[in-house]
């Protein structure tokens, strides 16, 4: 997968639901197409920041395939106002994130990709949103009501840690393969939470998943 480098990043504040929202967006230099991708970020009450390094690591896979990204804050994260709001509130931020962005930039092609407590906030966006494909990167699938979340039309990607310290694989596994429509399911064996050493085995297992290799 060659890695694009010619890129422009922007950071910005955008009225969101409860307050202006902070931003990050990278857009290549010279693309003809508008294929963007917004990533969420783990849980702001233990530390979760669009600086993630899985979140970087998702936002990286999605540049490296030719898209345009966009990471945030969720509400009260950083400069993003606003308290946390137990997932419901941090959808509507995702909501107001994507409004923006078909409002300045048209895009053709929305990418959605989580990790943790972003992977809920994602899938969760991908039953509201015309979503081309998701990546949910250990859901937090036990702390919040994923199971009920109504069906996931779009090609859709879960990756699991074997040795998740936080979210069960277990419950992970069982979740996914319940799904109808079933994600593709990318298990990772020794592997814990936060993917530690093995960001670029996380990346370039989901770019060969999504170009169906």
């Amino acid at each position: 997968m060659p890695i694009v480098q010619d890129y422009v990043e922007e950071k910005l504040l955008i009225e969101g639901p409860v307050g202006q929202l902070e931003l990050l967006i990278t857009m290549q230099l010279g693309q003809t197409h508008q294929t963007w991708g917004v990533i969420c970020h783990p849980h702001p009450l233990f530390g979760g920041t669009m600086n993630n390094k899985v979140v970087t690591t998702l936002a990286k896979t999605f540049q490296e395939m030719g898209a345009n990204t966009v990471r945030f804050n969720f509400r009260g994260v950083m400069k993003s106002e606003g308290t946390f709001d137990q997932g419901i509130g941090e959808c509507d931020d995702l909501l107001a994130v994507v409004s923006w962005l078909y409002r300045t930039y048209s895009p053709t092609h929305l990418w959605l990709a989580g990790f943790s407590f972003g992977g809920y906030i994602a899938a969760k966006g991908a039953t509201k949103l015309p979503v081309d494909q998701l990546i949910t990167v250990a859901p937090s699938v036990v702390n919040f009501p994923m199971q009920d979340l109504p069906p996931i039309s779009c090609p859709w990607i879960v990756a699991q840690g074997m040795a998740d310290e936080i979210v069960s694989a277990e419950a992970v596994f069982a979740w996914a393969k319940a799904r109808r429509p079933k994600p593709i399911i990318l298990s990772f064996e020794g592997v814990g939470h936060f993917f530690h050493g093995s960001l670029s085995v996380l990346r370039e297992a989901i770019q060969k998943a999504m170009l169906g290799h």
